[in-house]
């Protein structure tokens, strides 16, 4: 018998949450467990977003909030990860001061208009796409982690990219995706992978204890 079968043996399909939701012998304390799991994530990610450094080259700012989305997503699942973020959007449009401080970009609802628009509205799909791998398992071994999580910054990295370049250039987007992935890509890229490949640890780590 292989690890993985061990470990299905040993403990339901699904992510942390549905586990930790599952162990609960009321519903109705199970779906507050739910929710207030949600409700974390979402709360997380504002929290997260304090904490960014402004690059002089870009208007996009260096944040952790990419592994905040992912992690959660991972350990919600698929359409409970996107709730957070979906809510996380929802704060932001009703005026609440949970998107990265900045001089440059517009505060509200506008933000998501501004440059880093397309980062922001990519977070349910990008917590989706984890969620949907950690649904299926990829949630508990440190590779399939990785891939997981790698999956949404992709989508998360493709749809901020595709936005820049649409507000750098509205005319002609495909002329601009040069001067996108200059301002919106590479600088992030090695630093959210340092990050992603560090914060890929913790899901397998936290199913070995509860194996």
């Amino acid at each position: 018998m292989t690890e993985s079968q061990n470990l299905a043996g040993t403990l339901p399909s699904g992510t942390l949450l549905s586990l930790l939701a599952a162990r609960v012998s009321s519903p109705a304390v199970s779906r507050s467990l739910r929710v207030a799991a949600v409700l974390f994530v979402t709360v997380l990610t504002a929290v997260a977003a304090q904490v960014s450094l402004p690059l002089p080259f870009t208007p996009v700012p260096l944040t952790v909030q990419p592994m905040i989305v992912l992690l959660g997503a991972a350990a919600l699942g698929a359409r409970a990860g996107a709730c957070s973020q979906v809510l996380y959007l929802l704060a932001g449009i009703a005026g609440l001061p949970v998107f990265a401080a900045s001089p440059l970009l517009p505060p509200g609802a506008a933000r998501l208009l501004g440059p880093t628009g397309g980062y922001l509205m990519a977070y349910p799909l990008a917590a989706f796409a984890t969620g949907w791998l950690a649904d299926r398992g990829f949630d508990r071994r440190y590779l399939t982690t990785v891939l997981a999580m790698a999956a949404g910054m992709t989508v998360l990295f493709a749809g901020g990219v595709a936005w820049l370049a649409f507000t750098l250039n509205p005319h002609a987007p495909a002329h601009a995706f040069g001067a996108a992935l200059r301002a919106g890509l590479y600088p992030f890229l090695a630093a959210d992978t340092f990050k992603l490949l560090v914060a890929a640890a913790s899901l397998p780590a936290a199913w070995k204890l509860l194996r």
